[in-house]
C-alpha cells in the first residue's frame, strides 16, 4: 500500500500542529518546514478542518490548531478520510471491475485482508503516538521554518 501525497501532507500537517499545540500555526510556516507547496497544504488544511481534525482562524493572528487533543485523533480515521478510495486493485470495486478471473481469484481476498490489517494497525495509533518526542520533532521542524 502506498499513501497518496495528500495523506502524507495531512499527517505531517497534523504532526506539526501537535508539536506546536501551544500556538496557532500558519500554512506558510508548515510549507517552509516541510518544503511542501503552500497551495497543496491549503487544500489539505481546508479538508482537515471540514472533517473536524483542525480548527482554523482567519485574520491577522489567524492560523491552524488541532480541533481536539492529539491523543484523541486516531491515525486510522485520518488515513481513511484522506484515502477515501483505498481500492488496491480494480476488483475491489464491482462497478469498475473488468478482471476475467475475479470469481476464481484468491488474490483479492489476500489483498483485502492485508488492507484491513493495515487499517487495524493504524487504528491503534493516535497523533500523540507519532509525536511522543515532541521536543526533538519541534526542533527539527522549527529549524527548517
Amino acid at each position: 500500500m502506498r499513501l497518496t501525497n495528500y495523506s502524507d501532507y495531512a499527517l505531517r500537517l497534523l504532526m506539526y500542529a501537535a508539536v506546536r499545540h501551544d500556538t496557532s500555526v500558519t500554512i506558510m510556516e508548515v510549507s517552509k518546514a516541510y518544503g511542501i507547496s503552500k497551495n497543496h497544504l491549503m487544500k489539505v488544511a481546508h479538508a482537515l478542518a471540514l472533517a473536524g481534525f483542525l480548527e482554523t482562524t482567519r485574520g491577522r493572528n489567524g492560523g491552524l490548531r488541532l480541533a481536539k487533543l492529539a491523543k484523541d485523533i486516531n491515525i486510522g480515521q485520518v488515513v481513511r478520510f484522506t484515502e477515501a478510495d483505498s481500492a488496491l486493485v480494480e476488483c475491489f470495486d464491482p462497478a469498475t471491475n473488468t478482471c476475467v478471473i475475479t470469481r476464481a481469484c484468491r488474490l483479492r481476498l489476500v489483498l483485502r485482508q492485508a488492507l484491513e490489517d493495515f487499517f487495524k494497525r493504524l487504528d491503534r495509533c493516535t497523533l500523540a503516538d507519532l509525536v511522543t518526542d515532541q521536543r526533538s520533532v519541534r526542533e527539527l521542524l522549527i529549524a527548517k521554518s
